[in-house]
């Protein structure tokens, strides 16, 4: 009987619901913690980034527009399907990063806890960052979060899962749409995590992500007019000041690089880093 050959796979990038292969044609090779060749990852360039970007512009009307319930019951069926593919991610997981079976296991399951947490925050964050003001004269003045739009983000580079997953969720939450570097050394997990986002019921566009060097497609997503925020949160190793100076120049919000073992830890706040507050008035009615 003859040996049979493995088959290499080639993961691609996920742009507006579909996975091309970079327009620049490179990829790079993925490698295990032992040094061991995983499968072959598409290289993104400034051409992708801004596909992708034109992609999650195309797609923030819709997401947007939807109730708040509906974003959490499209969050939450994104944790069903994680849930389902858990023995595939947690396989990926320990051979990227080098840690244990039951280690990679509890990634999976923190990163489908934070889906679902932040699936819950959907239809009350509003209530609880929002009030009615109390002002003088017959009218009534209320504030409401609303997205601020398309947000890129550079997703934590030391892990393969969680990172991306608790950077990605809470832009979701408002009706953001996303633009994501995955993690350079770990990139299988953010294309399997795009696998399950094409089989849910997220609508293309409302997330893309990107694969390759954050130093190389970053800094054209800062300076890029069309986005609206920019998240950090994994670009410590990176000149994050340039990249505030680019944002700067188009007004782009940034959430700059957090410290600490768990950066991106869920938190409301990560909500409301990329919410926009509209203040409505309205005549009261004297009858």
């Amino acid at each position: 009987m003859s040996k049979r050959l493995t088959v290499p796979k080639t993961y691609k990038l996920y742009i507006g619901g579909a996975f091309p292969r970079s327009e620049s044609g490179r990829t790079y090779e993925v490698v295990s913690a032992k040094g061991d060749f995983l499968a072959n990852a598409a290289k993104g360039s400034r051409k992708d980034a801004r596909d992708a970007v034109v992609a999650a512009r195309a797609a923030l009307k819709g997401w947007a527009g939807a109730t708040a319930y509906n974003r959490g019951q499209v969050l939450y069926r994104i944790a069903e399907l994680l849930e389902g593919r858990r023995s595939q991610f947690a396989d990926e997981i320990a051979q990227q990063e080098g840690v244990s079976a039951s280690a990679a296991a509890a990634q999976v399951d923190e990163a489908i806890d934070r889906w679902v947490w932040y699936a819950g925050w959907c239809d009350k964050f509003a209530q609880v960052t929002g009030n009615a003001n109390p002002v003088a004269g017959p009218y009534f003045n209320i504030s409401v979060p609303e997205p601020t739009g398309v947000i890129a983000v550079i997703a934590p580079q030391d892990s393969a899962l969680v990172g991306l997953v608790s950077a990605i969720a809470p832009a979701l939450v408002a009706g953001n749409t996303v633009v994501a570097v995955a993690s350079e050394r770990f990139p299988l997990s953010a294309i399997s995590m795009a696998e399950v986002l094409a089989t849910s019921d997220v609508p293309g566009g409302v997330v893309n992500i990107l694969t390759g060097s954050p130093a190389e497609i970053a800094p054209w997503l800062a300076s890029h007019a069309d986005v609206g925020g920019l998240d950090l949160v994994g670009a410590g190793e990176l000149d994050w000041v340039d990249l505030q100076v680019a944002a700067a120049q188009t007004l782009t919000r940034v959430l700059p690089p957090e410290q600490g073992a768990d950066a991106a830890a869920p938190t409301l706040h990560r909500i409301t880093a990329f919410t926009e507050i509209k203040t409505v008035w309205h005549t009261k009615s004297l009858v």
